[in-house]
């Protein structure tokens, strides 16, 4: 659990399912043009299967996903997750709309760097997302992230607002002092 001024993130538990659906089945028109996983429609039992993921990833260390939370409300969800090669850790993320616009993904984002760093041989974190998305792309600019590539999306299917552009934003571990 990391309590933020604005949020509490903390794992996902089997007893958030009823509350996970229905906050993504909301946010779903926010989240289709994004999120290949929110394409259709999202029943009960993909988000089971979503919970049953993150608990099998955080268990093996290939992610860490956390529910975020505000006043004991889920608001979205953000991850560290082990799929851009050794030594790198990717953040992920996603808001439900009444929850965008307030620093929370910034925030929350923050404090899963600082994770990512206290982890034995990680020395980056990347952020990516679609040339097009615009609001995820401010997120690793006011964090100090580098762009460090531009190029042909190679990951899953093309999202309706997708242009087909991955923008690959870096942080390096700082310097031990």
């Amino acid at each position: 659990m990391i309590t933020l001024d604005s949020a509490v993130l903390r794992r996902w538990r089997h007893d958030d399912l009823a509350e996970v659906h229905g906050v993504v089945t909301e946010a779903l028109p926010h989240l289709r043009p994004w999120m290949p996983w929110a394409a259709g429609d999202y029943p009960l039992d993909v988000a089971a299967e979503f919970l049953d993921l993150c608990d099998r990833n955080w268990r093996s260390g290939d992610a860490y996903t956390y529910a975020i939370t505000v006043d004991g409300a889920i608001a979205g969800c953000i991850s560290l997750e082990r799929r851009i090669g050794p030594g790198g850790l990717e953040i992920g993320y996603w808001l439900h709309p009444d929850h965008t616009g307030r620093g929370l993904a910034t925030t929350s984002t923050a404090a899963l760097i600082d994770e990512a760093f206290a982890l034995p041989g990680i020395d980056r974190v990347e952020i990516w997302h679609d040339a097009a998305n615009t609001a995820s792309q401010g997120v690793p600019q006011r964090l100090g992230f580098t762009c460090v590539d531009r190029r042909s999306a190679t990951r899953g299917p093309k999202n309706s607002g997708d242009d087909g552009i991955d923008v690959i934003w870096r942080l390096s571990r700082p310097p031990q002092q």
